[in-house]
């Protein structure tokens, strides 16, 4: 069988302020929702913003990055993998599904508003973008380390 492609490149928003925790064997892990948004004319010829949600999680250096830099309104870009995980509900028995993006690289471009203080201080500001900068954040691929949907503790 041929190798699939399982690559995300997302760029947009932080929905709220990351959730930080820890596994129990002590591995850092950051929850948070991003939005983006997309822009196409509707039936009428009018211009209307369609925004798109996703899940992303970030383990160990990536997370402490994501806990220390990361807020509610921060402008980043990520690329990483979709995963979807599944786990019996205990109040109903049901199967529950959760498809989130795992980050392997995080680059921190800014706040929402694109004013007042800027995320991640101790980085140089790019003088060819509009935007603010970052230096991206490398986290490794934990495929092959045999951490399982147990060691995540949500």
């Amino acid at each position: 069988m041929a190798k699939g492609v399982n690559k995300v490149l997302l760029l947009g928003n932080v929905g709220k302020d990351p959730e930080i925790r820890a596994t129990a064997g002590g591995m850092t892990v950051a929850s948070f929702t991003l939005a983006t948004a997309d822009r196409a004319k509707d039936a009428q010829g009018n211009w209307a913003d369609k925004t798109e949600w996703h899940n992303l999680v970030a383990f160990q250096k990536t997370a402490e990055i994501v806990r220390d830099y990361v807020k509610k309104g921060t402008q980043v870009f990520i690329e990483g993998k979709i995963q979807t995980r599944s786990w019996d509900d205990k109040e109903s028995g049901q199967k529950k599904y959760r498809t989130e993006i795992i980050v392997n690289d995080l680059t921190l471009l800014g706040s929402k508003s694109g004013g007042g203080e800027s995320s991640g201080s101790g980085y140089s500001k790019s003088n060819t973008a509009s935007y603010d900068q970052r230096a991206p954040v490398s986290a490794p691929d934990y495929a092959d380390t045999g951490i399982t949907d147990d060691d995540i503790p949500f």
